[in-house]
């Protein structure tokens, strides 16, 4: 039968993994017609691979199969599964810059999914979404992004989209002028210059940010989270919130992300899907590791008390670990 097929071919697959006959074997299992669907053997296969394997996997699949890969998946799959697999099949820009033309295409904007990318990716991962992006849908990102969104939140993300690499010299100068900018621009004020807060947060380096907001506290009662939590509100809010906890923890800010989305009744699986997917050739071992220290269990048994059946076991193998 097919799952005894699929044992012995995993067997014969260990440490051969270079040959073109193990691109060829793998896709025969990945889903073969006659027989049916067999769930298992493609999360095995899809998310214990590298992105390059997955993409040799789905060169070897249509040479074999006579038909592209991606098609027989949607056809073969649904539901929370085919959204994880499918995501598995893009690059981490791909993947990214899929979910941010998803969040603005139709009616409505998805500003959450907007703010989780733009204001958690580094200025590197960025650029390449741009490029990306560019490459997809042949739009700018920029561009869709500001005819999308409004106000102050449309000139933060605006920002960010468009931000390149700043440079990595600490100016220890700087770093006391922005810290009394942020005061003076903010918490010294009435009301908000979001402006300089834009300008300061969106055009300097993360090791230059941490010292700013470090340097802040000497000037202002509150540290800065504290003082974006007064001083703006909504979208806004959120987005200057992610923003510095990226800046002074990214793994912990996803870790807390992914604890938010499984502690109500019925796991945000819109979330979930898109930390683990996105980050798990990224840092998602890391964030495993600040789950475990700040949530008192590993982020593993969290994902299998609030998930279930295929779906579940793509999380789980993509997690790759019980802390």
């Amino acid at each position: 039968g097919l799952r005894g097929w699929r044992s012995r071919g995993l067997l014969e697959l260990k440490g051969s993994w270079e040959s073109v006959q193990t691109f060829d074997w793998y896709c025969t299992i990945i889903y073969t017609k006659n027989i049916g669907v067999d769930e298992q053997t493609i999360i095995d296969v899809l998310t214990k691979r590298t992105y390059n394997q997955r993409r040799e996997i789905a060169f070897a699949y249509e040479r074999r199969a006579k038909k592209d890969m991606i098609s027989a998946l949607k056809g073969a799959l649904s539901g929370s599964l085919e959204t994880v697999i499918l995501g598995l099949m893009k690059s981490t820009a791909q993947y990214d810059a899929s979910e941010i033309k998803a969040s603005i295409k139709g009616l409505g904007t998805d500003e959450e999914s907007l703010i989780d990318i733009l204001c958690s990716r580094s200025n590197a991962e960025l650029m390449e979404i741009r490029k990306v992006y560019k490459e997809l849908f042949k739009k700018d990102l920029e561009k869709d992004v500001a005819g999308d969104t409004s106000g102050d939140f449309a000139k933060l993300l605006l920002a960010l989209a468009k931000r390149a690499e700043p440079s990595s010299v600490i100016d220890y100068q700087k770093i006391d002028e922005d810290a009394r900018a942020l005061y003076d621009a903010g918490v010294k004020r009435k009301g908000t210059d979001v402006k300089c807060w834009i300008s300061i947060m969106s055009e300097r380096s993360v090791p230059h940010l941490q010292k700013v907001f470090e340097r802040y506290k000497s000037y202002s009662p509150y540290d800065m989270q504290e003082s974006i939590r007064k001083e703006v509100k909504g979208d806004l809010e959120k987005s200057f919130l992610t923003l510095v906890q990226c800046f002074e923890n990214k793994q912990l800010y996803f870790a807390n992300r992914l604890q938010d989305a499984m502690k109500s009744k019925g796991a945000k699986e819109k979330v979930l899907t898109r930390i683990t997917v996105s980050r798990c050739e990224v840092d998602l071992k890391k964030i495993r590791q600040e789950f475990r220290a700040h949530h008192g269990k590993s982020l593993y048994q969290t994902i299998a008390e609030h998930t279930k059946g295929d779906y579940q076991r793509a999380l789980l193998s993509l997690c790759g670990g019980d802390d």
